[in-house]
């Protein structure tokens, strides 16, 4: 299937590693142009190299997105370097977590402040420019413990439905001017920063911690964790001129961890 994202300008935060990196991997080899977004830039030195390997074509820029100045300069490059952005896939940041009862309010403020103070920052910065063109996209990765509180993910949960209310409004805003805002809820991935949290809960609890993931699996309806890849091929496709009637949705890849209805 020809998706139409030759030639479209794309910028990916937080495309280091995991999920970011395999987004900005599908949309290069899309032929999009991709701006890599993340704060180590060794890393983010790699993306390209693999980006480059595809056939595509990419440049980085290495910041800590939890201020506006960091924003303005993501979306100041990308306009310098590629005359304009059609797609934004927000993805940066991952929160600290700990027990409720202790739980302190500066734990929910960072956890505010790095993924979805970004989040609005970047939309409200890119918006313009896909006015201008009557067509955008932005795709927001925001995992499923907004619908799914837990006592031990309080901050996560937060600023994840922060983005889930956000994306609503943002597609309220902007959808009559072809501007699709959607997101994706991914659960238990296939990523390092996922086993990493799992290996910690792993020590806490005196186990290993293969056997404890292949337990958290077990319990999901798809017996299986997502591969990164898998969340990436559904962002290409949101991105896409493919999709052209899905205005403030949230799309669940959890393995059918979800209760909720709908």
């Amino acid at each position: 299937m020809n998706l139409g994202l030759e030639g479209k300008r794309a910028i990916v935060t937080g495309s280091s590693r995991g999920i970011g990196r395999c987004c900005a991997h599908a949309l290069a080899r899309e032929g999009t142009r991709v701006c890599v977004v993340a704060r180590t830039q060794s890393e983010l030195s790699q993306v390209l190299k693999e980006i480059d390997e595809i056939g595509g074509e990419g440049f980085a820029v290495a910041v800590d997105l939890t201020s506006q100045e960091s924003c303005q300069r993501v979306v100041c490059e990308t306009i310098e370097a590629f005359g304009g952005v059609d797609i934004l896939v927000n993805n940066v940041g991952a929160a600290k977590n700990t027990d409720v009862l202790e739980l302190s309010a500066k734990c929910i403020d960072d956890a505010l402040r790095l993924k979805s103070y970004s989040y609005l920052r970047m939309a409200q910065l890119v918006i313009p420019y896909m006015k201008e063109s009557q067509w955008g996209r932005i795709i927001n990765i925001a995992g499923g413990a907004g619908t799914s509180p837990s006592r031990g993910n309080i901050p996560t949960g937060v600023a994840n439905v922060t983005i889930l209310n956000m994306t609503r409004a943002l597609s309220d805003a902007v959808s009559i001017d072809g501007i699709l805002v959607n997101t994706i809820c991914p659960g238990l991935t296939n990523t390092i920063r996922a086993r990493a949290q799992q290996n910690a809960r792993a020590v806490f609890e005196n186990r290993d911690v293969e056997e404890l993931l292949q337990e958290l699996e077990l319990e999901l309806p798809a017996g299986r964790m997502a591969e990164p890849e898998e969340i990436a091929n559904v962002v290409a496709f949101l991105a896409s001129e493919t999709c052209s009637y899905m205005f403030g949705s949230s799309i669940y890849m959890d393995g059918g961890a979800r209760r909720g209805t709908p």
